[in-house]
């Protein structure tokens, strides 16, 4: 009763297209080059996804730490709620 079956999928490596018969057709063929607006728009959306990853993560930690210590986050929300009544316009 074997665990595991194991005898039916292929060794890692053998379909890689890197031995020496590799065939033309196994490389990738490139698509139409990006202009360097196109890639800036990209680097600029990816950056924004990670900034609004951060910042979730960082509410995420925030809430968390609120639940964990309610004094300290007693505290801290009395102490803005002083800094916003003595904040002139």
């Amino acid at each position: 009763m074997p665990d595991r079956d194991f005898h039916d999928t292929p060794s890692p490596g053998t379909d890689r297209g890197t031995g020496r018969g590799a065939k033309p057709s196994a490389v990738p063929e490139r698509g139409p080059e990006r202009t360097p607006r196109e890639r800036e728009l990209e680097r600029e959306a990816e950056r924004r996804r990670r900034r609004a990853q951060f910042l979730r993560d960082l509410a995420e930690a925030r809430q968390l730490r609120d639940r964990v210590q309610p004094r300290r986050a007693k505290t801290a929300r009395l102490r803005h709620a002083m800094r916003m009544r003595t904040f002139r316009w």
